[in-house]
């Protein structure tokens, strides 16, 4: 049994199931439930000694030092930018994020937001009911020997290269800040930046975001990518220049899909939407049954790992 945590959550009642509660009631004497921006977080931080956090939620330097017994901070999400892990760290203060817990869906939504402009299947919906189911028009693209770039080879990264060659055959190549060996023995070829931005057929992003990878699609190798391509990035956009990527967009001879939609400003989506080769999906890479559920277990499995002296997913 551990003191108090505070949970500080935009949807608390939404955000976990009941198991989930009822697996953190029996690790806490007192928990302090409070929704996001709530004017009643500082007077109820000097007693919490674990802190659990919803994605995009801040833990800076303030907030830790109103919070002198804590010793614990889980996230429920894979991103923690807006935790100062820096700090935390110095303060000897655990934090513990969710990777992983999507990586099949998006790895399967790659593929299906590809095969949706490969195969035109908005305007075929469209036409079918309008009552038209003339195939005339239509001439669709294969994946399969295609060359389909990953850029980035971490857990998603490395799972769309794995179903890109063994299932769609795809010819595969990659690049990544370290060589994965791993996956270059099922046959994915490494292969530098610039080489694969002018060879691939569909280029999918799965980097995260820090200060290396911040715009590393910018002028220069935004202009590299092959005409024609497909660039998928359901990653942060942090790792676009949107002014350059807008510059591309304007000769219309690429196609770029996103679905980090809601963490873009307005004046970012106002640039972006005059074109109609710029696709804009909501956040749903992530949003499916299973994750949902592998999510919450690696949450609170945090938690109790922790409090048994054996951090899991530690991120400092």
């Amino acid at each position: 049994m551990h003191g108090v945590i505070t949970l500080f959550m935009a949807n608390q009642t939404k955000d976990l199931d009941k198991s989930i509660w009822s697996r953190i009631d029996k690790l806490c004497e007192k928990k302090i439930i409070l929704p996001k921006d709530s004017p009643d977080l500082n007077k109820n931080l000097p007693e919490t000694d674990c802190l659990l956090v919803n994605q995009g939620m801040a833990v800076d330097k303030t907030m830790m030092d109103l919070t002198p017994e804590l010793k614990f901070v889980g996230i429920l999400a894979t991103g923690y930018n807006k935790i100062d892990i820096g700090y935390a760290k110095k303060k000897e203060i655990a934090v513990c994020n969710v990777p992983g817990y999507a990586k099949e869906s998006v790895a399967e939504f790659v593929f299906g937001a590809a095969i949706e402009q490969l195969r035109e299947l908005e305007r075929a919906k469209f036409q079918a009911r309008n009552g038209d189911y003339s195939e005339l028009s239509f001439n669709g693209t294969e994946i399969k020997d295609k060359k389909f770039a990953v850029v980035g080879l971490g857990r998603i990264g490395s799972r769309v290269a794995e179903i890109a060659k063994l299932g769609f055959q795809a010819d595969a190549i990659y690049w990544s800040r370290n060589r994965k060996k791993e996956v270059e023995k099922l046959g994915v070829k490494y292969t530098l930046l610039k080489s694969l931005l002018s060879e691939a057929d569909i280029i999918s992003l799965h980097l995260a975001f820090a200060p290396e990878t911040t715009e590393i699609l910018n002028k220069k190798t935004i202009g590299l990518i092959k005409p024609g391509a497909i660039l998928i990035n359901f990653a942060p956009m942090e790792l676009i220049n949107l002014k350059a990527l807008v510059k591309r967009l304007k000769k219309a001879d690429i196609i770029f899909v996103f679905d980090h939609s809601d963490e873009i400003t307005p004046e970012q989506i106002k640039m972006l939407k005059p074109y109609k080769n710029c696709i804009f999906y909501p956040p749903i890479g992530f949003r499916t049954k299973e994750a949902a559920v592998l999510k919450q277990e690696i949450f609170v499995g945090n938690l109790e790992n922790f409090l048994k002296g054996k951090p899991t997913n530690k991120v400092n």
